[in-house]
């Protein structure tokens, strides 16, 4: 397994297998979930796209005029139009919403690339569940079964 980190280059990777690691991060109030997936994937041959960034700054504004923010965004964009598959994780004690704006991008035009894993307790699971379910997009209970899904 390749990880990549953004807002580092991953465009030499080009025949492998990507999967973004989509969900909550909460500027770093969500768990590391993303760790999890990595160690437990170590021995794949995938390329895995990770969008929690180590330098990241919660001082960053978040506008369009700020590069380091801008240089994020497009990152994860791009990443997510890369991917093979997206595996998106909703914690449970967190809002998510950019996770949310990710999963309404992908839900309706690319349900199979997705598997969601939304555990019971987060806010708008009922929204998740029906959007799932409309589009049939694959959605497991736990996070171990997202990676063993992967």
């Amino acid at each position: 397994m390749i990880e990549i980190k953004s807002p580092d280059a991953y465009d030499i990777y080009a025949d492998k297998k990507a999967i973004f690691l989509a969900g909550s991060i909460e500027m770093g109030m969500a768990v590391d979930w993303q760790a999890e997936v990595s160690e437990k994937l170590a021995d794949q041959d995938i390329l895995l796209l990770n969008p929690r960034r180590e330098d990241w700054d919660n001082s960053w504004e978040q506008s369009i005029n700020h590069p380091q923010f801008r240089e994020q965004v497009e990152w994860e964009l791009k990443a997510l139009e890369r991917a093979d598959h997206i595996l998106m994780y909703f914690a449970p004690e967190t809002k998510s919403p950019i996770t949310l704006l990710e999963f309404g991008l992908y839900a309706r035009s690319a349900p199979d690339k997705m598997i969601v894993c939304c555990p019971a307790g987060f806010w708008r699971r009922g929204n998740i569940d029906i959007v799932c379910n409309m589009y049939g997009v694959e959605q497991v209970e736990t996070l171990e079964a997202l990676i063993m899904a992967a």
